[in-house]
């Protein structure tokens, strides 16, 4: 074939030492080529692969990346990496047997903290993605051995150029400049390359593991709270922190709030006292300089992750991809961490006023949540209904109170919960405050459809006296009709 000769032909000049733009020039043609899967059966060998390692200056352990010059060459060798990789077999196994794992977190480390390489940093790490998606072997040597999960997290902090003010806890600049576009993509290329490492880590073993997810947790937590160059590049740069955000121990998602700075304590206080009095459910949670509050915690990142659910609904369709990792997220949040809890209850919750409608119909968070315990996907449903019942701290005549029998009944039904009661996890015993308008509507509230009914008229009130007579004569007589056929049926049965 002719193309595999053209490869075999480069993969020649690339050997020999030639100009840069030369190298450009092959390497362009050579990644174009790779894309065929079946060009690179016969070019893929381990002395080809080596050529493009020390090309991508895979090979050098002590060599500084200083020559500008040569990186055009680095970044169309990763390049070609990726397609050889990506599309082949055989380059998969070769990976392993050349280390390439180990080379790239090299090269990756002579990347820190300079900004002007960073399209080799982004195939650097586009490259580990591939393989620590291709090789569970892969994932394990970078999480322990190469020590992926520190390394993957200072590229993050690099690219969000982070300042701690504490442990767990970062600078935000509400009014500074969004991420630049190579920022962007280096940042969700090593957001994808620490899903893999860290997609089989549920449960902490050790204190070191605990703080480096915690120091991750606040990483994604200040991810959520900046912007990319554009609108959809900010909702994919936060699609992978939630998908990242569900791989960390819940028991390190406590970072994800904060408590208040001295001057945001008396910030809040200075809120409460312009609010009205007869607010109270209104001052649990406050905005102030761009900062949600709630009980004397920062939940900026909470209400982030909140408002990316809402839009991930309202998209109406990928369901299962797009909004079940953000729902499963908030909802294991919520079950472990009260102050979370509490928060989204009051911003999906809220104490119930108008009950005229079905809980169902409307456009708020409660009502597009409840519209999806009842679709057809049932992950969807489940994870939905779910996260409702864990907000109502599973109790079933909470959730019925907020989503009606009838709504509710799928997942009342997989618990065994169809006669009431609570599920299996412990909650504070703090009560829920009804207001006076639900206080009033709720003898009138149909339990089934979980809103408002006016009583029917009783027709007999609007009829005169004569017409009342003639209505219990007609009862009467069929009374009667009724009780003749019953002897007779009776007697028959006798004679038989």
């Amino acid at each position: 074939m002719l193309a595999c000769k053209l490869c075999e032909g480069i993969f020649k000049v690339l050997i020999k030492d030639i100009p840069t733009a030369c190298q450009v020039s092959c390497l362009e043609v050579l990644r174009i080529l790779s894309r065929d899967k079946k060009v690179l059966v016969p070019v893929t060998t381990k002395e080809n692969m080596q050529i493009l390692l020390r090309l991508a200056k895979l090979n050098e352990l002590d060599d500084s990346l200083e020559k500008v010059s040569e990186f055009p060459v680095i970044v169309e060798s990763l390049k070609c990496l990726c397609n050889i990789v990506f599309n082949s077999q055989m380059a998969q196994q070769l990976s392993l047997e050349l280390n390439l794992a180990a080379k790239l977190c090299n090269l990756l480390r002579k990347c820190k903290d300079r900004k002007f390489i960073n399209d080799i940093k982004c195939f650097d790490l586009r490259l580990l993605f591939l393989l620590s998606l291709l090789h569970t072997d892969i994932r394990s040597q970078l999480r322990y051995e190469l020590q992926g999960l520190p390394l993957l997290t200072q590229v993050l902090e690099s690219a969000f150029s982070i300042k701690w003010t504490d442990e767990y806890e970062s600078a935000i600049d509400h009014n500074g400049p969004p991420l630049s576009p190579q920022e962007t993509d280096c940042a969700i290329e090593a957001l994808k390359a620490l899903f893999n490492v860290t997609v089989d880590s549920w449960k902490v073993h050790k204190e070191s593991d605990s703080h480096q997810f915690r120091v991750m947790a606040a990483v994604l937590r200040h991810c959520l709270l900046i912007v990319g160059p554009t609108e959809d590049k900010t909702e994919e740069l936060h699609s992978n922190a939630v998908n990242l955000l569900s791989n960390v121990p819940v028991s390190c998602l406590d970072v994800l709030i904060c408590p208040l700075t001295h001057e945001e304590t008396a910030q809040e206080a200075t809120t409460l006292d312009e609010l009205p009095s007869n607010k109270t459910a209104e001052k649990e949670t406050v905005l102030k300089n761009n900062t949600m509050v709630y009980n004397g915690m920062n939940m900026e990142a909470i209400h982030v992750l909140l408002s990316f659910m809402e839009k991930r609904i309202d998209k109406g369709s990928s369901y299962r991809e797009g909004l079940t990792p953000v729902l499963s997220l908030l909802t294991e949040c919520s079950r472990a961490h009260r102050n979370i809890r509490k928060f989204l209850k009051d911003q999906v919750l809220p104490p119930l006023r108008d009950v005229t409608n079905r809980p169902e119909v409307g456009s708020t968070v409660r009502n597009k949540l409840v519209r999806l315990m009842t679709h057809v996907d049932l992950g969807v449903k489940q994870i939905a209904a779910e996260f409702l019942f864990v907000l109502c701290k599973e109790r079933v005549d909470s959730l019925l109170k907020y989503t009606g029998y009838g709504n509710a009944a799928g997942l009342l039904a997989a618990r065994g919960l169809l006669a009431g009661g609570r599920g299996d996890n412990w909650y504070s015993e703090d009560e829920d405050t009804d207001t006076e308008e639900y206080k009033n509507a709720k003898p009138n509230i149909n339990l089934i459809t979980g809103h408002l009914e006016e009583p029917m008229p009783n027709p007999i009130d609007e009829m005169t006296e004569e017409q009342k007579e003639y209505e219990a004569m007609k009862l009467v007589n069929m009374l009667d009709k009724l009780s003749r056929r019953a002897d007779v049926k009776d007697l028959h049965q006798d004679g038989g």
